[in-house]
């Protein structure tokens, strides 16, 4: 098993009577994608600004770890390791797209051949050559946040911290920060994520936590989580009005479309359960014409495990942790 990147047990945080966390445990292993999922308020961004030291948590929280180092005890050693993307840009639009690189470069006591080096590098790399001696401010909103990772990697840290790095992008933005995530991950680095947008979640993270409350509702893959949430179905239809009969015969728990001549058949949607449908099809000597395999999405698993209307069965409380 790869060392933690972060290890947090019963983080908790309260202002005054207002409890924001409420004994947050999470495990976060090197080299991975982790996202923080929940509805405005429920503690997410609190939880990041103390997992990179910019606020303190609750005396009554357990042992923190970020990058091996005790929060509590090496604050200055964390720093080292850790960058932080907020939710508002950094990016000082006075100056130029190469100015601000540079003043991050000084920030982290480079010295100045290597911090030119460093900022041409990461220029290049987010495709910023061409707009770098131009002021930040004539920036669009994929640039100035590519701009502002940018910056956050001068001083290549092997834990980045992103709150809500995509919000307010367009598509096409939006895709190109997915794509530099992915290749930061591939590169040993490893990505703690907030993020409004479950799709977002669903296409990079490798394990996902949902906050509701100050509390952890459910954690997980996101196929992990997705089962959680009943609604699950295979959907089978014939064009065979005597091979419909003779399916709705043999399979268990179905609902009929007469008219339609389909079947709707509880499923969880794995291997296993299909295998088990099409054998009882063949059993009874049946062909469907078609078959498709329907399952919740996170959107069902957010609306869920937040208060929502669907309901989430005992079991979510298995995968809890």
């Amino acid at each position: 098993m790869t060392n933690p990147a972060i290890a947090a047990n019963g983080l908790r945080k309260s202002y005054g009577d207002k409890v924001v966390l409420d004994g947050v445990d999470l495990h976060v292993p090197e080299g991975t994608v982790f996202s923080l999922l929940g509805p405005n308020g429920a503690g997410k961004t609190t939880a990041v600004k103390i997992l990179s030291t910019l606020i303190s948590p609750d005396p009554a929280s357990g042992e923190i770890r970020v990058g091996g180092h005790d929060l509590a005890a090496e604050p200055q050693a964390i720093r080292a390791k850790i960058g932080v993307t907020g939710q508002f840009s950094a990016v000082d639009g006075l100056i130029t797209g190469e100015e601000n690189m540079l003043l991050m470069a000084a920030l982290h006591h480079l010295p100045k051949r290597d911090g030119r080096r460093v900022t041409a590098e990461l220029l290049e790399r987010f495709d910023l050559v061409d707009a770098a001696k131009k002021p930040a401010s004539t920036y669009s909103g994929g640039m100035k946040r590519r701009l502002d990772i940018a910056m956050t990697l001068v001083g290549d840290p092997r834990i980045i911290f992103l709150d809500e790095p995509t919000t307010g992008l367009d598509p096409r933005s939006r895709h190109n920060m997915w794509q530099i995530i992915r290749e930061l991950v591939t590169g040993g680095v490893t990505v703690f994520l907030t993020t409004q947008y479950l799709e977002e979640a669903d296409q990079l993270a490798d394990r996902i936590a949902v906050l509701n409350d100050g509390r952890i509702a459910a954690q997980g893959t996101s196929e992990e989580l997705k089962r959680l949430i009943p609604g699950g179905h295979v959907r089978i239809r014939f064009s065979d009005p005597t091979a419909y009969r003779s399916a709705a015969s043999a399979l268990r728990e179905v609902t009929r479309d007469d008219e339609a001549l389909a079947l709707q058949i509880p499923s969880d949607g794995t291997q296993r359960d299909l295998r088990s449908i099409l054998d009882r099809l063949h059993s009874a000597g049946v062909e469907a014409d078609e078959l498709t395999v329907h399952t919740p999405d996170l959107d069902d698993v957010f609306f869920a495990l937040t208060g929502g209307t669907a309901a989430v069965p005992d079991q979510t409380k298995e995968v809890v942790g």
